[in-house]
């Protein structure tokens, strides 16, 4: 069955979605959903990882962009190096560690950043997870949401702070990022938390910003994992856009159809 671009419903964004379901090998299927959902747009980018089998899957999983708060994570993780010599956070940290993620509070990211060792401590944080492609940004290197990342790298975050596998962090810490990225409010679980249910088990962090003086577009961006109802798969989208509702709705809307292409198979 061919799939269709059509508008969105009234009162939601306007953005291309399919309206069929899409036929083939899995990664066929999800080709065809993303050509529609990119819209032939250079600033739109994909990776997902299905841990049932270790498979992947990219479209355009290079794509380089600012983080915006999907940082936070990383943030939160630099805040747990630096408090090793003391014996861990501090009462005020966690609170800090806890709000950043759930709620994605700037001051509290803030906060973190400034005590953790900044830019030092991210650009160094970024080069022990072997994310190659994340990095800060030269001509802002004191600010976190500008620092750049990928697709592909965000899911490798996503996958080290699930399993632990990592001499940058402890099991125990990142445990505790995990944990975090599993109680993010509700009104921020969009993008890849999209399929959220009593069923459907979803820790992730979103990012968005309007980067005013520069182009003035949004990036909207959201990372993480997605477990139940037969599936388990890491996920990251990260898209530019004209303002924060189309965004929220194109990462949702990939995140709505890689849980349903991954529900009749396996990467």
């Amino acid at each position: 069955m061919a799939l269709v671009a059509l508008a969105g419903c009234s009162g939601e964004p306007s953005i291309p979605h399919p309206t069929a379901s899409p036929t083939g090998p899995i990664k066929t299927q999800l080709d065809q959903v993303m050509t529609i959902i990119a819209n032939r747009s250079s600033t739109f980018g994909v990776y997902v990882e299905d841990v049932r089998t270790g498979g992947s899957y990219s479209f355009n999983g290079d794509y380089s962009s600012q983080n915006a708060s999907m940082a936070k994570p990383m943030i939160v993780a630099m805040a747990l190096r630096a408090a090793r010599a003391s014996g861990g956070l501090s009462t005020d940290s966690t609170a800090n560690a806890e709000n950043a993620i759930r709620h994605s509070d700037n001051d509290a990211a803030q906060a973190l950043w400034d005590a953790s060792g900044g830019a030092s401590a991210y650009a160094a944080l970024a080069r022990e997870l072997q994310m190659t492609h994340t990095h800060l940004d030269q001509t802002r290197a004191d600010q976190w949401s500008w620092t750049w990342t990928t697709p592909a790298d965000q899911v490798l975050l996503a996958k080290t702070l699930a399993t632990g596998k990592t001499a940058a962090l402890t099991a125990a810490e990142s445990t505790f990022i995990y944990d975090l990225m599993g109680q993010v409010e509700d009104d921020q679980a969009w993008g890849v938390g999209q399929p959220k249910s009593a069923n459907v088990h979803v820790h992730l962090k979103n990012g968005w910003v309007q980067f005013k003086s520069t182009d003035n577009l949004w990036a909207v961006n959201s990372m993480g994992s997605v477990e139940g109802d037969g599936r388990n798969y890491r996920l990251c989208v990260m898209t530019r856009v004209p303002d924060f509702a189309t965004g929220r709705a194109v990462t949702s809307e990939v995140g709505k159809w890689v849980f349903a292409i991954l529900g009749s198979g396996t990467l």
